[in-house]
């Protein structure tokens, strides 16, 4: 038996669990009940990748000093910083590591909600639904069906408002935090090596999880709102 059949059959038990409380949309209800049980078991992840950050705050004086001593050696500036990193026993990524752990997950839904047979039978899950939406449908697929306003249709525009609102609060929330002095701050991107790019684009990245529901299975485009919308409560907890 494939993992993908194994994983089918969970969503399905999930869905079967939850379907006297949430009727035709206890898939999407699994789906989420998944998200979350996926978020608690990377959040130690997350507590250790805070931590992390809060460390690499604390390096900033000392960085600060070593841009006064090599301000016009750029090349040395980078390997200062990086081998005070090694010293102090602090990665300047490891921050991406719990984001990295849930790509199987997202990839599995994608699949499962892409195939219209898993291991050898059909796949029944395509014929559940969210709230008349199918889970295995795209939003290319509402606007076709119904318009932006049509049954299917108005679910987008409700995953796509999440999406907004979470967007805004963690571009406020990032830019106050480089200001402050974040480690991944430009001022340091530009002394370690790719941290830079990373830092210009940070602020705009929940952004682009609107391109992603857009054109995603409805099922994948639920993890990944559910997972974003965790996630910014997480980080604000963590990271006050």
């Amino acid at each position: 038996m494939s993992v993908f059949s194994v994983f089918a059959d969970l969503v399905g038990h999930f869905a079967d669990l939850l379907q006297p409380l949430f009727g035709a949309s206890a898939a999407a209800a699994a789906i989420v009940l998944f998200t979350a049980l996926v978020r608690l078991l990377v959040h130690p992840l997350s507590r250790a990748a805070a931590r992390g950050q809060k460390a690499r705050t604390a390096l900033q004086p000392k960085i600060a000093e070593l841009r006064k001593q090599h301000k016009k050696e750029p090349e040395k500036l980078q390997k200062a910083v990086l081998e005070l990193h090694a010293e102090e026993k602090v990665s300047p990524v490891s921050g991406c590591l719990p984001s990295l752990l849930q790509l199987p997950a997202f990839f599995l839904l994608y699949h499962l909600f892409s195939s219209t047979s898993i291991g050898g039978r059909a796949n029944e899950l395509l014929t559940h639904q969210l709230l008349g939406a199918p889970l295995g449908g795209r939003w290319a697929d509402a606007l076709g069906g119904g318009g932006v306003f049509g049954g299917a249709g108005v679910v987008y525009v409700g995953l796509f408002a999440v999406v907004a609102v979470v967007a805004a609060f963690n571009y406020r929330r990032t830019k106050r935090m480089m200001v402050a002095g974040n480690p991944l701050a430009v001022q340091e991107g530009q002394s370690v090596p790719g941290v830079g790019a990373v830092s210009k684009v940070m602020p705009f990245m929940s952004f682009f999880t609107l391109f992603t529901v857009a054109v995603v299975p409805l099922a994948a485009a639920l993890y990944v709102v559910t997972s974003t919308a965790w996630s910014a409560v997480e980080r604000a907890a963590l990271y006050q």
